[in-house]
């Protein structure tokens, strides 16, 4: 069944039943000023909707704020975690790690270039120092050579090729 034409016009007519009620315009300002007005009260639901007691509110207990109690017993819960995580594992000792190689002359005087010349020429430039131009090119054939030297001599081996080079 469909409208006519005139009520599809004029919004606040609807169809033949007799039963349309016209729409009041809604109040912000009446809606909002409840709210405010009510703000922390329950809210009155009707008759039909049941009533609960009222909640059960415990004081509130005063306590020093420098109390320490809650973590004192979490420290000792911690510590006593710790200790018994402690008694499980195994201890393992390390062995001895083998001495460090000392390396021949030659390549420490390598790095004794590779290190040392920079280190001269950045106090030169710090202190204002002038070296003369004999040693400034020394120290740069220091450096070269100790990096060329150092680089020449490096082992080849790449090892059996079968490893991510992690050793246990």
């Amino acid at each position: 069944m469909t409208q006519s034409d005139d009520s599809r016009d004029d919004p606040g007519k609807g169809p033949s039943d007799g039963r349309a009620e016209p729409e009041l315009p809604f109040d912000e300002e009446a809606a909002w000023r409840s709210i405010v007005e009510n703000y922390g009260e329950r809210a009155q639901l009707g008759e039909t909707a049941a009533v609960d007691p009222a909640p059960v509110v415990a004081e509130p207990v005063e306590r020093d704020p420098f109390d320490r109690s809650y973590l004192e017993a979490l420290e000792s819960s911690l510590a006593e975690e710790r200790r018994e995580r402690r008694e499980h594992e195994e201890h393992f000792v390390p062995p001895e790690p083998p001495p460090v190689p000392r390396g021949t002359p030659a390549r420490r005087l390598a790095w004794c270039g590779l290190f040392g010349a920079p280190l001269v020429m950045l106090a030169a430039v710090v202190f204002g120092l002038q070296y003369p131009a004999w040693l400034m090119f020394g120290l740069v054939v220091a450096f070269v050579g100790g990096f060329v030297f150092l680089v020449a001599t490096m082992p080849r081996d790449g090892g059996d090729g079968w490893d991510d080079g992690a050793v246990v």
